[in-house]
């Protein structure tokens, strides 16, 4: 225990470890999809190996987790970011006719300022310069976010070229799944069974194996063919920089996106976890520098890999619901992306409805902040409200904070209360409308 407490935070009189490794689990399953995702993305460009980027995902989550687990102390689960891989392949790659080496090369710098801005705590100073409104907003919005992410995931919420979004069929497939998952959850977590979110996904990856895919006939839940497989070597990719275009407009232009992104989309995620539990019971989160550089060096080690930027993921707020509170809860969550590199036939098997269920109870956990926010002062609620519906609608954490700024700023000029919005507000509102005028 005296271990425990020195190198992971944990506390014998507050924390359980049954409960921290669970918590662990709770989230490397629901953040494990990256394994299959990031692989995926990335196969679009040539000369970076599925297996390759496999291992490097894996590898980037399991040191941003440990630094994560060993220096924060806290229990926040890092890996490749969905939407920054994307912007990635799809943007600077594909549509910008950049090599992947040029992109590595900007996530790679993008790391390295995140790391100046975080020993000059810049980062930090950001963050408390957020109304607490924001703050709540953040969380609430977050829970949505992520509730949304889920219902997707189970085919419960899909496409609509009239409405963009309807609901599914859910009579069937893994639609049907989820909501029986989404009760099986439900009534777990109401009975108040510690581990009831992970109970929860294997219960529902199980009945997978029974329900089918009415388009396919099969199962929801697939056996894999095989148990174990050798990692693949990151040597095609390992270190592939390239510094010929480093004092480019184009490489100033990716790398502040790239930071953009990561560095609000990271706030997000901590502020809005952390809300509601001891984490964040006060007005400056504890700790928080030391976050942000486990964020920043899980950055620079996913470029030496060979991947995109690695960041805080969401997610951990299902780990953070189950009770995970400590570095111990990081430390599970590495330890299962490491066995995941042998064992990825297996973890792979779990459907996204499986792990729907989760990702909506932790949404509904989330949603408790909003009982704070002044509903009735329209200066405060405006930008709360924008903060909150804006991220699942724009699908982007970092859009809600960017435009709830604005909003902060621009209702309460409007309303003369000019002594309540500080000159890091102004100045913050000012860069945002900036950023999407140029950007």
């Amino acid at each position: 225990m005296s271990f425990l407490t020195k190198a992971l935070g944990f506390d014998v009189k507050k924390h359980n470890v049954r409960t921290e490794i669970v918590a662990g689990i709770t989230t490397f399953l629901t953040m494990a999809y990256i394994l299959a995702v990031n692989p995926g993305i990335f196969s679009a460009l040539p000369g970076m190996p599925q297996g390759s980027v496999f291992t490097a995902t894996a590898l980037a989550a399991i040191i941003g987790t440990l630094v994560m687990a060993f220096y924060a102390k806290k229990p926040f689960g890092l890996a490749p970011g969905m939407g920054l891989n994307a912007f990635f392949v799809y943007t600077v790659c594909l549509t910008m006719g950049y090599s992947w080496q040029f992109a590595l090369t900007a996530v790679f710098i993008e790391g390295i300022v995140f790391i100046i801005l975080t020993v000059t705590k810049v980062r930090s100073w950001l963050v408390d310069a957020i109304p607490g409104t924001l703050k709540k907003a953040i969380g609430a919005g977050i829970g949505l976010f992520i509730a949304f992410i889920g219902l997707q995931n189970a085919g419960i919420i899909v496409n609509s070229d009239a409405t963009l979004v309807t609901l599914g069929d859910i009579t069937h497939g893994k639609a049907l799944l989820g909501l029986i998952g989404l009760a099986i959850t439900a009534s777990l977590v109401m009975a108040k069974i510690r581990g009831g979110m992970l109970i929860g996904i294997l219960a529902t990856a199980a009945l997978g194996l029974i329900i089918k895919d009415p388009e396919t006939g099969a199962a929801i839940t697939t056996l894999p063919s095989a148990v174990m497989s050798l990692p693949a070597s990151v040597d095609p990719i390992f270190c592939k920089f390239e510094w010929h275009q480093i004092f480019t407009l184009d490489m100033l232009v990716v790398v502040f996106t790239f930071l953009f992104i990561d560095m609000f989309d990271t706030m997000g995620t901590l502020i809005g976890v952390c809300q509601g539990t001891e984490l964040g019971e006060k007005e400056k989160i504890d700790g928080l520098d030391k976050m942000f550089m486990s964020d920043a060096v899980a950055t620079v080690a996913g470029a030496c890999l060979g991947t995109s930027t690695t960041t805080t993921y969401v997610e951990s707020a299902s780990g953070v619901g189950e009770g995970g509170r400590t570095g111990l809860t990081a430390l599970s969550i590495a330890v299962c992306f490491g066995i995941a590199l042998f064992f990825s036939p297996i973890f792979l098997a779990i459907p996204g409805a499986a792990t729907a269920p989760a990702l909506v109870i932790v949404g509904v956990m989330m949603m408790h902040s909003i009982k704070v926010i002044h509903w009735e002062d329209y200066a405060k609620s405006i930008p709360a409200f924008l903060t909150i519906i804006l991220m699942p609608l724009a699908y982007s954490i970092s859009d809600g904070i960017l435009i709830g700024v604005i909003a902060y700023v621009v209702t309460h000029a409007i309303s003369g209360k000019f002594k309540d919005i500080s000159v890091t507000m102004w100045i913050l509102a000012v860069l945002f409308v900036l950023r999407y005028i140029f950007i």
